[in-house]
């Protein structure tokens, strides 16, 4: 017996918004609809995704014009709390800006506390900005699944300036650094135990070392920390003098010299425009994304399609109990799509 459409369902149906409304809505800069929007491109339901593409097809000619900066930084630098304080420097000089804050999911429930906008009181009662907290739910790169069509409907928003804020530090964050224009590393003072730790891949992909809590008692720490940074980076890094990261120190709680991370975020992608590079970057990024769209759309394949659910559990069990390889094993997977991957 199959479920007959209720009075109810009927009426959310008719009330639910057709991509012109999202589109109007986010032209007119309505903050409800820009969130539901987010909303809509998060989900993974099939009655949202030919929204959530119409929607986003009609907003590509709107994007692009903002500055997309990815923020990270080790638990502890004080993320939020720069944020604020960099967000807060940029409406006070007229800019609108977006913060698109991505909260660790839990590996276990996968519920997430979505606590930034709660940091960022202040930001968030500003009328040019605006906060949107994501679960990262398991997505590796320190984004969230959707942050690049997160950004896209802010920029189409009319926002300046979109910072993209990751779960933490890590070689994974190469994936926030391929869809912004300027990537900054937070760090904190003490660079002699950090420089043993941090993630040679991580000093490779910053544009810009900030290291916080420069203040107190920690400012001759932080300065000390900045020096160590410029003396051990070509060594590290082996990047070329005019593509070295700028170095600096900053101390968000107190808002001392966050006027210069800006300064140095301005020059840097000042530099990229006057060379090309700028734009050829977001172009290399439209390419790497649309493969990244690929291989998700094959792993949901993968996992969804009935003929590979009919056989998984067998080819699990092969591959557990060791009597078929992993490399067999996939291969009788992608057999019953009526793929060779040997011969594709």
């Amino acid at each position: 017996m199959t479920d007959r459409p209720t009075a109810n369902s009927k009426a959310r149906a008719r009330n639910r918004p057709t991509a012109d409304d999202y589109f109007q809505g986010i032209r007119d800069r309505n903050l409800s609809m820009l969130a539901r929007a987010f909303t809509l491109v998060e989900s993974s339901s099939p009655r949202h995704l030919k929204v959530a593409e119409e929607l986003l097809t009609r907003l590509m000619p709107l994007t692009g014009n903002a500055l997309r900066i990815g923020i990270t930084g080790a638990p502890g630098a004080g993320k939020s709390t720069f944020i604020e304080a960099f967000g807060l420097l940029l409406v006070r000089q007229g800019k609108r800006v977006a913060v698109l804050a991505v909260d660790p999911s839990s590996g276990v429930s996968g519920g997430s506390i979505l606590g930034d906008k709660t940091r960022m009181t202040n930001l968030s009662s500003e009328k040019d900005a605006f906060i949107r907290p994501s679960p990262s739910a398991g997505t590796l790169g320190g984004v969230a699944h959707k942050t690049r069509e997160c950004m896209l409907i802010a920029e189409a928003a009319g926002f300046d300036v979109i910072l993209i804020e990751t779960v933490g530090v890590g070689q994974s964050e190469t994936m926030v650094a391929d869809m912004t224009d300027c990537f900054l590393g937070l760090m904190l003072p003490g660079a002699g135990d950090e420089l043993q730790g941090i993630k040679r891949g991580l000093l490779e992909l910053v544009d810009v070392i900030a290291v916080n809590k420069a203040d107190g008692k920690n400012k001759d720490a932080a300065e000390l920390a900045a020096r160590q940074y410029h003396n051990a980076l070509d060594s590290i890094t082996g990047r070329h003098f005019d593509d070295a990261p700028a170095i600096l120190t900053c101390s968000a709680r107190e808002n001392l010299d966050i006027d210069k991370v800006w300064k140095a975020i301005e020059k840097r992608c000042r530099l990229r425009k006057d060379s090309g590079d700028f734009q050829r970057r977001r172009q290399q990024q439209n390419l790497r994304w649309l493969w990244s769209i690929v291989e998700d759309q094959l792993r949901h394949v993968m996992h969804t399609h009935p003929a590979v659910q009919a056989i998984c559990n067998d080819v699990e069990t092969n591959v557990l109990d060791g009597s078929m390889p992993p490399a067999a094993g996939a291969r009788r997977l992608f057999s019953a799509l009526n793929l060779d991957p040997s011969n594709l």
